[in-house]
């Protein structure tokens, strides 16, 4: 009997690179609000109400439908994410066309909601099965993919916008959308049981740690480690998102940039969210991850006190930047965290739950910078309410270290015993 050929996985890693992406155009929807609201002849916030709904959606449907991916596996998933958010796109260009402002909600917003958050749970824990000797480095890949794509599809959506007219720039982003989606759906598989990769024997030289546990999504609702790493995601993102939101009028005040040229930031802003994904998940192979989230807290602490005191242009970039790559890095380490927390039997359901604190954090954060700014009237009182945000979380970041340092040492006594 034959047995079937091994995928190659780092084509299974570009295979969940080519989702990732497609689904990332989201990141562009600024693009898209402006010859939108032309049209519905709306205010500009009406419009983003879609982009909120989305995201929200992303969470929702992460977290509920986390069970059902790992059930029926990435390559059905996969294309079910290709079809919601390719359609979702579609009914969109549909909606424009009929100048149905409900429509576009539920298009965009509802069914392409659905889409992204199926996409962007489809490929993480194949990856992490598939590269259990560099699982951030795997992961990161994928969700670079992510923060990279607004930079492709931004600049594809405003030719479209220019050349054919709103709506057909949809049908036709609806299209390619789907068919990177699908196409890349059809190669991503799980590997073989106990897969290792080639020439890798565990003892000798790079060895993998074991995982904590191997348990079910219902059983790491019981564990304190599920609820330190939602709290630590949710602030991480809500003030990440709150600074991204109000990064081009943040630089004008602070620096007296034009529009422009804060525009221009903005889209580096883009570059080092991707670069931030990639770069700090590989890290979190050898720093360890509960380490890098404790980089990441400790840090932005400092910077998010002290970057409305900075006035000269270059260290105000150069924090800023900083304080991005590790909104993005604190996504693409948090697959790999999780499957040494929880293990693989059920990661991307895992994966979805914690998720949803992304949902929930896409409002609040933008919501506390615009109050807190509103009554005081200060960049420097808001980002201090955000500073202590960041408190809680190095410390709440410290007890998950002391958490898996203790389940360590178990496993290790364990060991040592037999």
């Amino acid at each position: 009997m034959q047995t079937q050929k091994l995928k190659n996985r780092w084509l299974i890693a570009a295979s969940a690179v080519g989702i990732h992406i497609s689904i990332g155009s989201v990141y562009a929807y600024s693009v898209m609000t402006n010859p939108v609201k032309d049209i519905f002849d709306v205010d500009g916030s009406v419009i983003k109400w879609a982009f909120k709904i989305a995201i929200l959606l992303l969470g929702l449907s992460a977290a509920f439908l986390g069970r059902w991916v790992e059930k029926v596996g990435p390559k059905v998933s996969g294309t079910t994410a290709g079809v919601f958010y390719g359609i979702g796109i579609l009914g969109s260009g549909l909606a424009v066309q009929f100048e149905s402002l409900i429509l576009f909600y539920l298009c965009y917003g509802v069914i392409g909601g659905i889409g992204l958050g199926l996409g962007y749970i489809t490929p993480v824990s194949t990856l992490v099965k598939w590269f259990p000797d560099r699982r951030g480095l795997a992961t990161g890949m994928a969700i670079m993919g992510f923060g990279f794509a607004a930079l492709v599809f931004g600049p594809v959506m405003q030719s479209l916008f220019d050349a054919v007219g709103v709506s057909n720039a949809f049908y036709i982003l609806g299209i390619i959308y789907m068919v990177l989606i699908l196409s890349s759906a059809r190669y991503i598989e799980r590997p073989p049981e106990g897969y290792m990769p080639a020439g890798f024997k565990p003892g000798e030289g790079k060895t993998i740690k074991a995982d904590i546990a191997n348990i079910d999504a219902n059983a790491s609702l019981k564990t304190p480690r599920f609820y330190y790493i939602w709290i630590m995601m949710f602030i991480n993102i809500a003030c990440g998102i709150a600074i991204i939101s109000a990064a081009s009028p943040m630089m004008q005040e602070k620096l007296n940039y034009t529009p422009m040229e804060a525009a221009a930031i903005v889209g580096l802003i883009g570059v080092f969210n991707g670069l931030g994904r990639i770069m700090w998940s590989s890290l979190s192979d050898y720093l360890g991850r509960a380490n890098t989230y404790i980089i990441f807290f400790a840090f932005q602490i400092l910077a998010f006190f002290f970057l409305p005191k900075i006035s000269m242009e270059i260290a105000f970039l150069v924090v800023l930047f900083t304080v991005i790559t590790m909104y993005g890095g604190g996504f693409a380490t948090l697959p790999a965290f999780l499957g040494d927390l929880f293990g693989t039997k059920q990661l991307g359901a895992i994966h979805g739950m914690v998720l949803a604190a992304w949902g929930l954090a896409g409002v609040v954060g933008p919501t506390i910078y615009d109050v807190v700014k509103n009554a005081t009237g200060s960049l420097d009182a808001t980002l201090e309410v955000f500073a202590g945000l960041f408190v809680i979380a190095l410390i709440v970041s410290l007890l998950m270290k002391r958490t898996v340092n203790k389940a360590y040492k178990k496993i290790d006594e364990k060991l040592n015993f037999a």
